[in-house]
């Protein structure tokens, strides 16, 4: 069997991590291994009580200290180098468009925060290391993993640029000069059926030939906005994502990891039953809306998340787990946060009466996992994961609470 085929089976950016201290079956900060224990069953995980605005401040500030406390003095997080057995076929390019990668999501929760000299000085650090690093570069025949970089960075960008703190020069200048590089990379590099990915398909090419929903689904609000601001977004690319997410919805609320003529629906715990789908329903219901989608109406929102928090349980036993989509329904550790903070943006499309009871919710599901240190961690690898993960779950409990700099 090919590498290429052995990695078929996705792994998100986002991908990999190094575990928190004292998590189950993890690693330290430094990449030591700890002693795995027992995962627990679905059905034995415990139902978590909604956790008010209060409780979730006090995560919320915890996180954004580990945040600022964990950035390296050029204004990144992490390194380029491989620090975990886990990921030892990945291309070198790898590590670095992780590392920057998932510096992106860090630089969201900052952007997002409520402002303080501390947090406003790694914010600023950490925008000029983006604005300033080298775009990562297509690791090998097989490795894609710099779309990831193009993703969030592209994310970010389109959130400086309605930001009023980066509506000065020559912070503006520069961040409009940085989008239109990063959207002609997306251009460049979008599948043939509309949709970006992070692995090779089937046939090897300059323009990669596979892509997933998720990975595509997450960037559309961010194209719609630059849009928006007048930035060089070709109408065509952004047609065709919204299209390919659009292709990849089933009858029963889920969404297909990648588009195929026939559906990976196999019978028993497939990866494209709702259970399967936790991690993606949320995004892509969320890109659809956003991009103004007729189907992705509020009863397909509403009931995307009935059925995150219906089979939560999936995605409980599957975090840390140390290897990729080997839980129940093929979930993979690394969509947790990735999962929740999708179901955050979801429940802000919502009418405003609704939505605290859903932010408890979330809350809950995200306080429960955090670190002595305030920090995050769902799938063991590299110290990246660290940085993805704390991102996302620092932004998943800014929604709701007020004060926030919430883009939507």
């Amino acid at each position: 069997m090919s590498l290429t085929a052995l990695l078929a089976g996705p792994v998100l950016l986002l991908a990999a991590s190094a575990p928190q201290s004292g998590e189950a079956g993890t690693a330290s900060p430094a990449g030591r291994p700890a002693t795995a224990r027992p995962r627990p069953a679905a059905d034995d995980l415990p139902q978590e009580a909604p956790l008010g605005a209060d409780e979730a401040r006090s995560a919320l500030n915890r996180a954004l200290s580990w945040i600022v406390s964990q950035q390296n003095p050029d204004g990144s997080w992490g390194t380029s180098t491989v620090e975990s057995l886990h990921e030892l076929g990945y291309s070198h390019a790898s590590f670095y468009a992780w590392k920057l990668a998932g510096g992106a999501i860090s630089t969201l929760a900052l952007l997002g925060a409520e402002e303080t000299p501390e947090r406003r000085a790694a914010l600023d650090r950490a925008v000029e290391y983006v604005l300033a690093a080298e775009r990562p570069r297509r690791g090998n025949r097989w490795d894609v993993d710099n779309n990831w970089t193009a993703l969030y960075v592209t994310i970010l960008l389109e959130r400086l640029g309605r930001d009023p703190r980066f509506q000065v020069e020559p912070w503006k200048a520069r961040v409009a000069s940085r989008a239109a590089e990063y959207l002609q990379h997306l251009l460049e590099q979008q599948d043939p059926l509309g949709g970006w990915g992070y692995y090779e398909g089937v046939v090897v090419s300059r323009r990669p030939t596979w892509s997933t929903s998720f990975s595509t689904a997450c960037v559309i609000p961010a194209l719609v906005g630059a849009r928006e601001l007048g930035w060089p977004v070709d109408a065509g690319m952004l047609a065709r994502a919204v299209e390919y997410v659009r292709r990849c919805a089933l009858p029963n609320g889920a969404y297909e990891y990648d588009l195929r003529p026939v559906p990976r629906l196999t019978g028993g715990e497939s990866i494209n039953d709702v259970k399967g789908s936790l991690g993606r329903i949320q995004v892509c219901n969320w890109a659809r809306r956003v991009a103004g989608d007729p189907q992705a109406g509020l009863d397909r929102l509403r009931r995307g998340l009935e059925q995150f928090f219906e089979h939560h349980r999936f995605l409980d036993v599957a975090r840390m787990r140390p290897i990729p989509h080997e839980a129940y329904y093929a979930n993979a550790g690394y969509f947790y946060f990735f999962g929740h903070y999708y179901a955050s943006q979801v429940v802000e499309l919502l009418p405003e009466e609704e939505r605290e009871a859903w932010h408890g919710r979330l809350r809950a599901e995200i306080v429960k996992a955090q670190g002595a240190a305030g920090q995050f961690i769902d799938f063991v690898g590299s110290f990246y994961s660290y940085t993805y993960a704390t991102g996302f779950a620092a932004l998943t409990l800014q929604a709701g609470l007020a004060g926030q700099r919430l883009a939507r």
